[in-house]
């Protein structure tokens, strides 16, 4: 479903490629990690895929298309495809649970009518029904990670994204958080997750793609985080 052929990114305020030469393939329906340490690459990769930044050489390419030429409106309709989660959360302080969820669909021109009818599943599917009056101010860390897992769902998604996302919140519910993830992915969608979290990698066994400088130094099924780095 997504492959980088020789993808390298470079920035101007850098001396080394923060990704250098990186080719792999995802295929629909796999759960995959992102290993290694700050500055590895691992945030590069998931800007790459989402098409917010462009390599500096190489190719990319979604279902046999390759996203560097996409057009604006093609790059719209990609996103679509994608749910993003991220370890800050992003959630709208003004708005609620239920409305930080449905501004998901809004964006997309989603009428009220299908948008009372998926918001309630996604907050189902996480565990914050009961929640959707709370602001994010009387949410937990791992409520509100929660509550921007709904966010990427309630699209239906083919792909997940997530960037550190239990970075801000505690074991108990980093171990929550990795079950609802894996519970996604058992419905068909494609995760990909940039961790630090070694012990949950080690616990799911899934496959690990291990970076180090901007370079792809490991890529196994059924991997640990290891130590090599």
């Amino acid at each position: 479903m997504i492959e980088f052929r020789n993808v390298t990114k470079s920035y101007n305020n850098s001396n080394h490629p923060a990704v250098a030469n990186v080719s792999l393939r995802v295929e629909r329906g796999e759960f995959i990690f992102l290993v290694g340490p700050s500055g590895a690459g691992k945030s590069t990769i998931m800007k790459l895929l989402f098409r917010e930044i462009m390599p500096t050489t190489g190719q990319l390419f979604f279902i046999k298309r390759n996203i560097i030429n996409f057009t604006e409106r093609d790059i719209l309709k990609y996103r679509r495809l994608i749910g993003m989660v991220f370890q800050d959360f992003r959630l709208l302080k003004q708005k609620n649970v239920y409305e930080n969820v449905a501004f998901a669909l809004e964006v997309l021109g989603q009428s009220p009518r299908k948008i009372r009818q998926k918001v309630p599943v996604a907050l189902e599917k996480v565990g914050l029904t009961g929640k959707e009056k709370a602001f994010p101010s009387e949410l937990s860390g791992g409520e509100a990670q929660r509550v921007g897992i709904a966010r990427a769902i309630v699209k239906d998604p083919l792909i997940i994204l997530a960037d550190e996302p239990t970075g801000n919140v505690d074991r108990d519910n980093s171990k929550q958080i990795m079950k609802l993830f894996e519970s996604i992915n058992e419905n068909g969608t494609t995760v990909i997750v940039a961790t630090h979290a070694w012990d949950l990698v080690d616990r799911m066994q899934k496959r690990v793609i291990a970076l180090k400088k901007g370079r792809i130094i490991r890529d196994e099924q059924y991997g640990g985080y290891a130590t090599e780095y």
